[in-house]
């Protein structure tokens, strides 16, 4: 396991973390998103999608669980976590390891609520609010490839 935390001040400073991580993620990654609402995980997925390539207008999937972005270097899957109970949790939690093999990137908001069904390799990014507005990544890796886009991550820095 690898981690690295950086605070973001500024909306650029957002997008520059964006801009780093997007080609270290280009060979596919599954990506856990943790922080309460507002916290910024929905608009690092639309900064991360849109250094990809994607050119669908990307939103919070809160209603309807998934978003599918097409357009970009790779697919994205966004799903979200929130408003499942436990039967759609386990229902989904079958559906996301399908969305963990290969060139694909899948962001999944509110992991929290997956009942620790996700065990598979993955990078978990926690969004905290700090003084001044500032917003804190704190990233975590679970898996060799996910070690290393931490280790490459933390070369831009």
């Amino acid at each position: 396991m690898k981690e690295f935390s950086i605070i973001c001040k500024t909306l650029k400073d957002t997008e520059l973390l964006a801009k780093n991580i997007a080609p270290l993620l280009e060979n596919g990654c599954f990506i856990n998103l943790f922080g309460e609402i507002g916290a910024g995980k929905t608009a690092l997925v639309k900064l991360v999608a849109a250094e990809i390539g994607i050119q669908e207008h990307v939103t919070s999937p809160s209603f309807v669980i998934l978003n599918e972005y097409h357009t970009g270097k790779l697919p994205v899957y966004h799903f979200d976590l929130y408003r499942l109970e436990n039967v759609g949790v386990k229902t989904v939690c079958d559906e996301l390891r399908e969305y963990s093999q290969g060139k694909i990137l899948t962001f999944v908001e509110w992991a929290e609520f997956s009942q620790n069904e996700i065990p598979f390799n993955r990078i978990e990014i926690n969004v905290t609010y700090e003084d001044n507005d500032n917003r804190k990544y704190s990233l975590k890796s679970y898996g060799d490839k996910e070690d290393n886009i931490i280790e490459d991550l933390k070369k831009c820095y």
